[in-house]
């Protein structure tokens, strides 16, 4: 079977959902050139599956599995560095674009800091809003882990931004 026949569909899967995996691929990492690596090796494995992966239908819960994997994976193997915050940024009272800009950057520090599980967890529960019992799934580990994950996770968050609390401006500092 020539090549283009196998692969047919796949280069315009990536063209049209490539953004966001990468998003995701961030999102699970905190690092773009970890990001890169992560979303390079869930889409080469994806590849050498592609008829199988494009007949079950979702193609992207399946490139978004092989990225969590594989980042277990990785994180089995070794360990990532991770450098502390000495003191997380505090935002600025009057919320200008580059006010903005410096929220996210210190909160993209703050989830880089987390480990890596407690991200992963945040990511799949807060971002890709999954259900505890998806979360554990995908993770595969119980829905306690899960639980306490998110515990720890969002207790560092609060720590580092205690104007978190307040719903309201959630949703402008979030990356």
């Amino acid at each position: 079977m020539p090549a283009q026949d196998r692969y047919s569909g796949f280069r315009e899967f990536v063209v049209a959902r490539g953004a966001a995996l990468s998003s995701a691929a961030y999102l699970l990492t905190g690092n773009h050139q970890t990001a890169e690596d992560l979303l390079q090796e869930a889409l080469a494995k994806t590849a050498v599956r592609w008829r199988r992966v494009e007949s079950g239908g979702n193609p992207e819960a399946y490139v978004r599995r092989v990225m969590l994997n594989q980042l277990r994976s990785w994180l089995r193997r070794r360990r990532y560095p991770q450098v502390p915050l000495d003191s997380a940024a505090d935002p600025a009272a009057d919320v200008d674009m580059a006010g903005r800009v410096a929220q996210r950057i210190a909160m993209s520090q703050v989830l880089a800091s987390l480990p890596p599980r407690q991200r992963a967890v945040l990511y799949l529960r807060f971002y890709e809003d999954l259900s505890e019992t998806a979360t554990a799934n995908l993770l595969g580990c119980r829905i306690g882990t899960v639980k306490r994950h998110a515990h720890d996770g969002l207790a560092a968050l609060r720590r580092a931004y205690p104007h978190l609390s307040d719903t309201s401006t959630t949703s402008e500092v979030v990356p």
